[in-house]
């Protein structure tokens, strides 16, 4: 799918990946939506990024959602496509995680997701067609102790998405997933938990991506529409 014109809402865009790819995409004369909590982060990118959008968005709540999605109609017509990057995570070995927190963090990576593809599905269908991108976890395919919740709330992210492409292909959406190793953002302090020590791990610590790479790396799977991308 083309970039240039097209109406595209970027969850947790006031910082990290969502960030980064708000930028790239803008300059690539796309059309941006920004949410996030951060009120006063979007509003100082929607300053920097020419016809963007801001509207401070909590998508642990449905009403925040369905008035990101009446925000965005309101003011473009249309939402050609939904990157769904917001998310949380959780650290803890299953024996001692907390499940209250687990909840709460399965609110963000799951339930809220679903909640924003419902949102926006109806709309695509209508205007004949779009795309939505998930930002899932290489994570979800390894298994790493301390990260079991964290990598089990990115493994139903893909079985979601890769489910949600062949349910909707005949409305002409596009369902894909970016699978990013661990990324150097503000991720982890805005983490559940104790964060593990990763250099004491067998392989030792893990190979880290830069926000701007994955962003790159999201303009790739849109223009391609591919199932997904592996980092």
């Amino acid at each position: 799918m083309q970039i240039k014109d097209k109406v595209i809402i970027i969850t947790g865009a006031s910082q990290g990946i969502g960030l980064a790819t708000a930028k790239i995409l803008s300059q690539a004369g796309a059309k941006v939506v920004l949410a996030a909590r951060s009120a006063d982060k979007l509003q100082k990118l929607q300053a920097e990024l020419s016809g963007s959008l801001a509207v401070p968005s909590d998508l642990r709540k449905l009403k925040d959602i369905k008035n990101l999605a009446a925000k965005t109609i309101e003011k473009f017509g249309r939402v050609d496509i939904l990157i769904n990057n917001a998310g949380q995570g959780i650290y803890g070995n299953l024996e001692n995680i907390n499940v209250d927190d687990f909840r709460q963090v399965m609110e963000l990576n799951i339930f809220a997701v679903v909640e924003m593809m419902q949102a926006v599905i109806p709309l695509m269908r209508k205007q004949g067609g779009g795309m939505i991108v998930n930002v899932s976890s290489g994570l979800s395919r390894m298994f790493i102790p301390g990260l079991s919740a964290y990598a089990s709330t990115k493994h139903a992210l893909n079985a979601l998405t890769f489910t949600a492409r062949a349910e909707l292909a005949e409305d002409k959406i596009i369902v894909s997933a970016i699978l990013p190793k661990m990324t150097a953002t503000d991720f982890g302090a805005n983490s559940v938990g104790q964060r593990p020590d990763f250099t004491k791990r067998p392989g030792g610590m893990p190979s880290v991506d830069q926000p701007e790479d994955v962003a790159a790396k999201i303009v790739e799977l849109i223009n391609s529409e591919a199932q997904e991308i592996v980092l």
